[in-house]
């Protein structure tokens, strides 16, 4: 799948440029020209959760939106290297017509911010959603955390270890669920060029490892991966379940055959949903998880 999405956007985009546009990557081009869920619609574009032109975050809610809709912050891979959520928003419409209100922020990258800058932000744009998001519909107390690729690592990290919400001066009760795409959970040693220079000034390695803060506390996840995943080993996605499972934690795992790295991230646009069920079953399970939360949290009261 990955390599015929790749070489129709190659097209396209080398026919752009020979009337004289402007030269496009595949997946903005995607972006731009692929069909949308018509469920979900753009609210807000370009609003500043900190200081500098990488805090910035754009919001997406149903178009029949419940009232207190659970909150979904999506995070976009690109190695801590690259990446807009102006290239996202088929995501952003695909996950918000699934009925969330759904938050795509971006966030500095390496060489500016290696580990543990992404996350200190990642953080930031959840304080922002927690005072903010009730505006647009959503429920400050629901909300669930997902990501793909080096976006998937940001969002179960910032949902397994604690310290980088708290210092953002927000409860890590409010996530009430995590996802995981192809994400890189478990990779010490830093033997590649990307980790050693993202993570390698790290003073403890095991510290930036999603899978060394797993307990019985930690919140429910769904982690997906291809089979086909030579990018990010589909180990990574067996090693963290295997943890949780062990933590008594509930996590639902998939490992969808034919699906490469870029797949599962494709797999939510319109065009290549029948590939593979990923959307709908992670967001059955983040929305079970945020309700059956919801209940417990009111009837503790």
């Amino acid at each position: 799948m990955t390599r015929i999405f790749t070489a129709l956007a190659s097209l396209a985009c080398l026919a752009l440029a020979a009337i004289g546009i402007a030269a496009c990557s595949p997946l903005a081009l995607f972006d731009a020209i692929g069909p949308r869920d018509a469920g979900g619609r753009q609210v807000l574009r370009d609003e500043p959760f900190g200081e500098g032109p990488r805090r910035r975050l754009d919001v997406y809610v149903p178009v029949n939106a419940p009232e207190n809709a659970p909150v979904l912050v999506f995070f976009y891979g690109g190695s801590w290297q690259s990446g807009s959520k102006a290239d996202y928003a088929f995501v952003g419409q695909a996950l918000a017509a699934q009925g969330f209100v759904t938050v795509l922020p971006d966030y500095r990258l390496y060489p500016e911010a290696p580990f543990p800058g992404f996350l200190e932000d990642g953080a930031a744009a959840i304080a922002w959603v927690r005072d903010n998001i009730a505006a647009y519909g959503g429920d400050p107390r629901r909300i669930v955390l997902a990501g793909h690729s080096a976006g998937a690592y940001n969002a179960l990290m910032l949902g397994l270890d604690t310290r980088y919400l708290k210092a953002a001066g927000v409860d890590p009760k409010v996530i009430r669920a995590v996802a995981g795409l192809s994400g890189p959970y478990d990779f010490l040693p830093f033997d590649q060029d990307t980790t050693r220079k993202v993570f390698g000034q790290a003073p403890d390695p095991r510290a930036t490892q999603p899978v060394a803060f797993v307990g019985p506390s930690a919140p429910p996840a769904f982690l997906a991966t291809g089979a086909d995943d030579t990018l990010v080993r589909p180990r990574n996605t067996q090693s963290l379940a295997a943890k949780l499972r062990d933590a008594r934690v509930p996590v639902q795992e998939r490992v969808y055959p034919g699906l490469d790295h870029a797949d599962t991230l494709l797999a939510l646009s319109v065009t290549f949903r029948s590939k593979a069920p990923e959307l709908a079953e992670m967001a059955a399970f983040l929305k079970t998880q945020a309700a059956s939360r919801q209940s417990m949290t009111i009837g503790r009261r």
